[in-house]
């Protein structure tokens, strides 16, 4: 098979039997695409590339001023790209199998404090131009917080993993893994206050008649419920309102919240990696180095001595 003709077969394989999320193949695909365009620019294809193309490649990637993560993420997409071609037999070599991943730095997660995350969940259940709205967003902020959930999982959570007044719900995660997560019982009872509006407009007005959506937070777009996007200039909306600054309140430092504060009241990290779906504990780890930082600054802050005097 020709080197451009890759792409479309790896990108079919990896969503079918690795079962990678669609966020991952799109980014996959155009850093391929980006990739491949460089070898046409020195003459080189896919099937023809060696070492020395991918590495000068990804030195580009560093001249521009790419960041560390992005190269790392583009080079893992080449080097699966060639793993793929390996095994298809489209090459009897693999010239991505010996180069390392850029180095990342090791940034700390961005978190909100208990005292935002209440000030943000408060302004949830007073933001909306309805009631309906309201306990929607309400439920959203609350399930998010709760759970630890992703995003992407809130807004496709489907309706049947809520039914009756669960203690659990059930996530289905990155490459379709299932975990399961507790519900506290301010989110279940946000949940149920969602639901029977829900129900209440489907029921009755514009609604009716229509047919009834599988997704606890149902949209008329595309994908048939919440967007990501959508969900992303919600919470900044409901920042504004708690007298947060919008700018530093994202979905994922609600995650990064959920976590950070179950370590901080001491829940034992697996326990933590299990509830936030992670493949790896070292990607939960880092939460731990929060909780050092902030050690270090008690001790810097308020000891008697730190000061010299």
């Amino acid at each position: 098979m020709t080197g451009g003709d890759w792409i479309e077969p790896f990108l079919e394989a990896a969503s079918a039997e690795r079962g990678a999320a669609g966020n991952t193949i799109a980014a996959y695909g155009a850093d391929l695409k980006d990739f491949r365009e460089f070898l046409k620019e020195s003459g080189a294809s896919f099937d023809a590339a060696q070492r020395n193309d991918i590495l000068s490649y990804i030195k580009k990637l560093d001249a521009a001023g790419m960041s560390a993560s992005t190269r790392s993420r583009r080079m893992s997409a080449i080097r699966q790209l060639y793993r793929f071609a390996y095994e298809e037999g489209w090459r009897s070599d693999n010239p991505a199998s010996r180069i390392r991943n850029p180095r990342k730095a090791r940034t700390l997660p961005k978190y909100l404090t208990e005292e935002e995350v209440s000030r943000l969940l408060e302004a949830a259940g007073e933001t909306g131009k309805t009631d309906c709205e309201k306990a929607r967003n309400a439920c959203m902020l609350e399930l998010l917080y709760a759970t630890g959930m992703r995003v992407s999982e809130l807004v496709s959570l489907p309706l049947d993993a809520t039914e009756g007044n669960p203690d659990m719900l059930l996530i289905v995660g990155k490459g379709s893994k299932d975990r399961m997560v507790p519900l506290s019982a301010p989110a279940r009872k946000k949940l149920l206050e969602w639901r029977r509006r829900r129900k209440q407009q489907e029921d009755s007005g514009p609604a009716k008649g229509r047919k009834k959506s599988k997704f606890l937070f149902p949209s008329r777009g595309k994908a048939g419920h919440f967007d990501r996007v959508r969900f992303y200039l919600l919470i900044k909306q409901i920042a504004a309102s708690a007298g947060l600054e919008h700018e530093l309140v994202t979905p994922h430092r609600l995650r990064h919240a959920f976590a950070t504060h179950l370590l901080a009241n001491g829940a034992d990290l697996i326990s933590v990696k299990t509830l936030l779906g992670h493949a790896d504990v070292s990607s939960t780890e880092i939460y731990t180095l929060i909780l050092d930082e902030r050690l270090k600054s008690l001790v810097f802050e308020r000891h008697p001595l730190a000061t010299g005097n």
